[in-house]
């Protein structure tokens, strides 16, 4: 295993045993959960967005050290990001993760600097839903808002 990997490792294992925002969203707040039925990893994923920007970002749930690391760092990357720009993080994380955007450097894919630790997971199909599943929810969560602020103009 490379230094890199090993470093990227930790990280994940940090996230895992002390996760960040694994907290409820108390008031206002967009939702959305996420479950994968092949390993059982299940998330909810809680927003709160004012005047478009992400103000906050938690999760709740239980599943693998990748699922939860992943929430963790997401709801980091998140916070304090217009949510034009949240969705294309979304949608470069899970190109990236899913090889629909195949930019690999040294084998490894690029994702926005904050996620490149769990770049590594590309290599073992099976954990990339783990890694996706908070990121699906929290799109998820997002188009809900999107919809509501429609329907009350």
């Amino acid at each position: 295993m490379s230094d890199l990997d090993e470093l990227y490792q930790s990280v994940i294992l940090e996230h895992d045993r002390n996760p960040r925002n694994f907290r409820a969203i108390e008031g206002e707040r967009q939702e959305a959960e996420g479950y994968n039925p092949l390993c059982g990893d299940r998330v909810k994923v809680m927003v709160r967005v004012e005047d478009g920007i992400v103000i906050d970002a938690a999760f709740q749930g239980s599943g693998c050290a990748i699922s939860k690391a992943s929430a963790s760092l997401m709801t980091e990357a998140v916070r304090g990001k217009p949510v034009a720009e949240v969705e294309k993080m979304f949608t470069e994380f899970r190109d990236g993760m899913t090889g629909r955007n195949d930019q690999t450097t040294e084998g490894r894919t690029v994702l926005p600097p904050k996620l490149a630790v769990l770049g590594g997971v590309k290599r073992f199909p099976m954990r990339v839903k783990c890694a996706t599943l908070a990121w699906h929810a929290l799109h998820k969560a997002l188009a809900t808002n999107e919809q509501e602020a429609a329907g009350s103009q």
